[in-house]
């Protein structure tokens, strides 16, 4: 039996204490989910969860990121299936909201992350999304789809914020399914204000 790294250990402690939190968070919320329930559930210490993220604060900005990180590879194949590369960046951020439909999604990214993290427009996956958006704007306009009169950067932001509002309403509204049958027409409505041509 070989003997693991450091790295691997330390690895392999942050995966299970990740892994328990997720869980806990999506079934109890933030505010309810025991530190002491998690680590034991992880067979692990508190200091483990102190050391590796801080507290538990830390543990939620690091289930936020996995999270962050699996919605955009999903949405990224979203993306790469559409005919087009307009309808790409359309369902894409249509998929975006979507998410919030998802109660993982919903409670842990669109309703403790804000309450605990702060704006979501300041978090690291934002600006990741904004420069992909943009860099999409940039290409379309190059290929004559969206008008060129339009400031590519704008234009990211204006999604960006658009979708990330939109979900955030999904997911704290009483009846997410209507807003989100309600919303979806409309975002998609005020894309195709970028376009060239009708």
């Amino acid at each position: 039996m070989s003997r693991r790294s450091r790295p691997e250990m330390i690895a392999e402690t942050r995966a299970k204490l990740i892994a328990v939190a997720r869980k806990a968070f999506a079934t109890h919320g933030y505010a309810e989910a025991s530190m002491d329930d998690f680590t034991a559930e992880a067979g692990l210490t508190r200091g483990a969860l102190y050391h590796h993220f801080g507290g538990k604060r830390g543990l939620l900005e690091a289930v936020i990121e996995q999270i962050d990180a699996e919605l955009a590879e999903r949405l990224a194949a979203v993306a790469a299936a559409a005919p087009t590369r307009w309808e790409g960046l359309v369902q894409e951020n249509i998929g975006y909201i979507q998410l919030a439909l998802e109660p993982d999604v919903q409670r842990i990214m669109l309703r403790d992350g804000p309450a605990v993290l702060g704006d979501p427009a300041n978090w690291p996956g934002a600006l990741a999304c904004i420069a992909s958006i943009r860099g999409n704007i940039e290409r379309l306009q190059a290929d004559g789809v969206v008008r060129a009169d339009i400031d590519p950067e704008a234009a990211a932001r204006m999604i960006t914020g658009s979708s990330t509002d939109a979900a955030l309403w999904i997911a704290n509204s009483a009846d997410p399914a209507e807003i989100s049958r309600r919303v979806i027409p409309a975002f998609k409505a005020m894309l195709e204000g970028l376009l060239a041509s009708l």
